[in-house]
């Protein structure tokens, strides 16, 4: 939405005005040294995508760790955890589909002067019932209740999973929420981060999926 699209430039830019307090003392602000790459390209797709300018590059599958050049229209750009994904079109494919391609595994970027007409999409639908960048435009959300022990709650509280997070139950046992989702690969994984500090209440089936990814682990 508009209102949080403003709040992270807003937090940028609060970062971007201390580190110039800070003088670009490294010894006052530390930040992280492991950052995905791929933000050199932000602004030639930034510049592609208000232009309508079908773009082409080389990607790189990290499960198959194969490189092909790619022939996409650009939609949008976003950001997940961290990393920045492009959304787009690809020129090859037989109907329109919005893909994800990870801004880290872009190589040789190239614009070349050609336009493509943009169709009406509505890119807020595809990620609405979404933890992260995997689109669940047609699939039926859940609604999930997860218990966190009452310490893991407090981050739950400043940080929460999802736009959805309602609180049921907050005391000194736990902090109860209820999640309305589609509980795809990268929900699974985060949940997975918090370890012993949580339980499902809800859905059953759900319950016994991360149950199972939980003995899977141990063998």
């Amino acid at each position: 939405s508009f209102s949080e699209n403003s709040q992270t430039i807003f937090d940028n830019l609060l970062l971007v005005n201390a580190y110039k307090q800070a003088e670009n003392n490294s010894e006052i602000m530390i930040f992280e040294k492991r950052q995905a790459s791929g933000l050199h390209n932000l602004e030639g797709l930034i510049f592609a995508i208000k232009n309508s300018k079908v773009i082409t590059f080389t990607y790189t599958k990290h499960e198959e760790d194969v490189e092909t050049k790619r022939v996409i229209e650009p939609y949008a750009l976003k950001e997940f955890k961290n990393r920045w994904y492009l959304l787009a079109n690809e020129i090859d494919g037989k109907d329109f589909v919005l893909k994800t391609f990870g801004l880290d595994r872009i190589s040789e970027l190239q614009i070349p002067n050609k336009t493509f007409k943009k169709q009406q999409t509505d890119i807020d639908a595809l990620f609405k019932n979404s933890f992260g960048i995997i689109s669940t435009l047609h699939e039926t959300p859940e609604e999930i209740v997860i218990s966190f022990t009452s310490h893991q709650g407090k981050y739950i509280k400043s940080l929460p999973l999802h736009h959805s997070q309602e609180i049921l139950i907050d005391d000194e046992n736990e902090l109860r929420i209820k999640l309305n989702l589609v509980p795809a690969f990268d929900f699974e994984q985060e949940l997975l981060q918090h370890s012993e500090h949580f339980k499902i209440i809800s859905p059953k089936n759900f319950k016994e999926k991360m149950n199972e990814i939980w003995k899977n682990a141990l063998k």
